[in-house]
């Protein structure tokens, strides 16, 4: 397994390891709940270092990204941030990501850690432009320091203004003593935040900074299981989970990242803008569940009279809600906001609710 610079850190306090996307990764710290309030109501640090990085270079840097992902990086400036992803050619989703604009010669694409190799070996079969591409994830490590209280901890540690730093806005600057951070208003949570990348060297020194910065106020390391509750609180796609290769953008509720503007040309285009303007059989939409029960990947979703309607895709119990919340793929004619379905929870049907996300 591969480690993060971090990993002798995770394990001296405590944390429970396990792997993840080839790494070794801290699960859980001090309790999934305890760490997923954490967040919400004050500040926790995540160490997200096992992320993929790729830059894009040239004078056909924004050429290529706006061929491969389906949102239009044309409207970035540089200290600006995009969520997007990469059609696959045949309707679905190879992966989604990031995109940071340095310049209109350079971007950096920030990819699951899942996907990296599978990623890459697609940039590089789709770069018929013959733009510069750097694959640096095995040298950046990335932290997510994430919550209400982030911004407030994170500003003791640098003379750039974070309140200036605006979402989905980032700059690189000195941060606790080390040149070249990137400081980008980004996150996974819908907590507020930051994410911070740099190079595996300085990792230690930052980690430890943010800590000391941010002890009086109880900052927390936070392990990946609240990672999967906070983001899915927020109604925010997993990867594997929510969206893959057999799933398009346009029913994963992802149309707003799908551009058609400008005439511009993209991979899948015209299979994408069929389906926006003709509609899909089936959507990806959020339930709660009216009654006692935790729904989970993979699980039934039926009609009045028992016929499958759909699965869910994701689904935990909401520590804010302390119900039962997920996300699923299920039968237009029953995917609007209101719709009573039921989960198949072994052999048990429970009453949910199709809902508007977020779910707080």
């Amino acid at each position: 397994m591969k480690k993060t610079a971090l990993n002798k850190i995770h394990k001296q306090i405590g944390a429970k390891m396990v792997e993840f996307a080839g790494f070794e990764m801290p699960i859980e710290y001090n309790g999934i709940k305890h760490e997923h309030m954490a967040v919400r109501n004050n500040a926790g640090v995540f160490d997200v270092s096992h992320m993929g990085e790729f830059w894009v270079k040239g004078p056909k840097a924004l050429e290529f990204v706006n061929y491969v992902t389906s949102n239009d990086p044309s409207v970035l400036s540089p200290g600006q941030a995009q969520y997007t992803c990469f059609p696959n050619g045949q309707g679905g989703i190879v992966d989604d990501l990031l995109v940071y604009c340095f310049s209109i010669e350079q971007y950096l694409l920030v990819v699951n850690a899942s996907n990296i190799e599978k990623d890459w070996n697609w940039l590089v079969s789709q770069n018929n432009v013959e733009a510069t591409l750097e694959n640096v994830s095995d040298s950046f490590s990335q932290l997510a320091i994430q919550g209400p209280n982030a911004t407030k901890i994170l500003q003791k540690l640098t003379d750039v203004n974070l309140s200036n730093v605006k979402f989905y806005t980032f700059t690189t600057g000195e941060f606790a003593g080390i040149n070249n951070v990137i400081i980008s208003a980004t996150g996974y949570t819908g907590a507020g935040g930051f994410e911070l990348y740099f190079d595996n060297e300085d990792a230690v020194v930052i980690w430890e900074a943010i800590f000391e910065a941010g002890r009086e106020s109880g900052i927390e390391p936070v392990g990946l299981a609240a990672r999967d509750t906070l983001r899915l609180e927020m109604g925010y796609c997993l990867y594997g989970n929510d969206i893959d290769d057999t799933t398009s953008p346009i029913e994963a509720g992802l149309g707003w990242i799908t551009k058609f503007n400008n005439g511009r040309d993209f991979i899948d285009r015209d299979f994408l803008k069929m389906q926006k303007t003709e509609g899909v059989s089936k959507k990806l939409r959020g339930f709660v569940m009216l009654e006692r029960g935790i729904p989970r990947q993979g699980y039934e979703i039926v009609n009045e009279n028992g016929k499958t309607i759909g699965n869910v895709t994701s689904g935990t119990m909401s520590p804010v809600l302390n119900k039962g919340i997920g996300l699923a793929y299920i039968s237009k004619e029953y995917s609007a906001l209101g719709t009573q379905i039921s989960i198949k929870v072994r052999n048990k049907e429970i009453p949910a609710e199709v809902v508007k996300l977020p779910f707080i």
